[in-house]
């Protein structure tokens, strides 16, 4: 490859689009839906380095539905079309591009990708679900073709990350330069508006935990993520309930609150919190909250000002965090950090990392996304985080899901073997390995974009159209 801090130029070739339909084990509550399934998207990109060798990469993302556009006039097959779309939009764009640097081939493309997005109806998170996923696999193509892998790639900028093409002044080069992955990472797991607590009615019986109780019996977790669902009365409920099971781990443990849209204002986002504090029974578990994650409805969440909330708990932004310029924009309303979703741009996550940096103390970022599935989505989305030193993220696509089952058995066997610290194989079935909370990440710093198995691309069907 070029030597340090030259930046790899190259040109996509060909994009491949696949789909797995994944099966929830449990029904989660996503915002305004309760899923039960929902597709997986594969792309396999071709891309041509300038000096003429070739190669591919590949990642996948879920298809969510309600989340990058909670329109309840649009059904789930509506959400999944709209994302589509997305992809096959900057499937097109980036085959036209020619050579460029990975990250050029992002930015280059990133208005027209949001125009032409938003002629069909579809606003910038739907947009950018598109190059979220082909820059990991163009990424991983880059990688592997110089045997290196993603942690080396990013800490020498060879995808060329700039961000004065935002008109800021941070040296990226230096920041890419300084990150160090660690060898673990908390999972911090999320407990749905729907999940059972103590008791499960309708028990699915196939050796995972199903409770909360269960869940921490089983993985020994200390680090989880609340929902809440804007009615006070019954959140704080639910909330107590919870509370009395987190109270009895021995040791620390901490929170995040994610209001998931479900308020209009500040002053009701306030009524809950005074609520909770009000509440003897939640003493404890108020002095665990990290933060509080989007609270307000995008709508308006980026016309008002959240510092009187701040100044409880920090405020973060998640679904605001629509175009490049959502965060600074957020920081001036008293925002005090931001998601890093793989499904919202890898670049983005590093490129907001940098800016917290570069704020210096009281900004952050947090890793959220509870429906990365077991195989290259939750890989990559585990080296991003890792990489950008976070040391607890979102888990839960193994809790709603049974592992790789319905996987071709090859497949799975292939990335127990490549990934034998990531996962163990229980009742038949490969899956995320956590234990004492933690999810052991030394078999991510391998040649290619944190993916050492391959998918059995046969087993899958071609992507449908948008």
């Amino acid at each position: 490859m070029s030597g340090a801090g030259e930046p790899v130029r190259l040109r996509v070739e060909e994009v491949q689009l696949f789909e797995r339909d994944v099966r929830l084990r449990l029904p989660f509550r996503f915002g305004v839906v309760t899923l039960t399934r929902s597709p997986q998207a594969f792309a396999r990109v071709r891309v041509r380095l300038d000096d003429g060798r070739e190669g591919w990469g590949v990642a996948a993302e879920m298809l969510a539905p309600k989340w990058f556009d909670k329109n309840l006039d649009l059904s789930n097959e509506d959400n999944f079309a709209q994302l589509r779309r997305a992809v096959r939009i900057a499937a097109g764009l980036y085959r036209e591009a020619g050579s460029q640097t990975p990250f050029e081939l992002y930015r280059g493309s990133y208005d027209e990708q949001i125009r032409r997005c938003g002629a069909h109806g579809d606003g910038p998170l739907v947009a950018c679900y598109g190059p979220a996923l082909l820059d990991r696999a163009v990424l991983d193509a880059a990688c592997r073709l110089h045997g290196l892998s993603f942690y080396q790639v990013v800490q020498r900028n060879l995808p060329g990350i700039d961000a004065s093409a935002l008109d800021e002044d941070i040296d990226m080069a230096a920041f890419l330069a300084g990150l160090r992955p660690a060898a673990s990472i908390h999972a911090r797991h999320t407990v749905g508006l729907v999940d059972p607590i103590t008791h499960q009615p309708e028990p699915v019986d196939d050796g995972l935990p199903e409770t909360l109780s269960e869940v921490i019996a089983a993985y020994g977790h200390r680090y989880f993520k609340i929902k809440v669902g804007g009615d006070v009365a019954a959140d704080l409920a639910r909330l107590t309930e919870i509370a009395a099971v987190l109270d009895g781990i021995d040791g620390d443990y901490m929170i995040s609150l994610d209001g998931n849209e479900q308020y209009d204002d500040v002053a009701g986002v306030a009524a809950l919190l005074d609520a909770m504090q009000a509440e003897p029974a939640l003493a404890r578990f108020n002095r665990s909250i990290l933060f509080l994650e989007q609270p307000i409805s995008r709508a308006v969440a980026l016309d008002v000002d959240v510092t009187p909330l701040s100044a409880r708990w920090p405020v973060i932004i998640d679904e605001s965090d629509a175009t490049l310029d959502a965060f600074p924009r957020a920081r001036s309303l008293g925002y005090r950090g931001v998601s890093s979703k793989s499904c919202k741009g890898l670049y983005k996550s590093l490129i907001n990392a940098a800016r917290c940096a570069h704020w210096g103390a009281g900004y952050f970022m947090s890793a959220e996304d509870l429906t990365t599935q077991a195989g290259v989505c939750v890989q990559q989305d585990l080296a991003l985080v890792n990489l950008l030193g976070i040391t607890h993220v979102e888990r839960n696509g193994h809790h709603y899901v049974n592992g790789l089952e319905g996987v071709p058995p090859a497949e799975q066997q292939a990335f127990l073997d490549a990934h034998p610290d990531l996962y163990h194989r229980g009742d038949g079935v490969v899956r995320l390995n956590i234990r004492d909370g933690r999810i052991a990440l030394g078999s991510l710093d391998c040649p290619g974009f944190a993916v050492a198995a391959a998918p059995d691309f046969a087993a899958m069907q071609e992507m449908a159209d948008g």
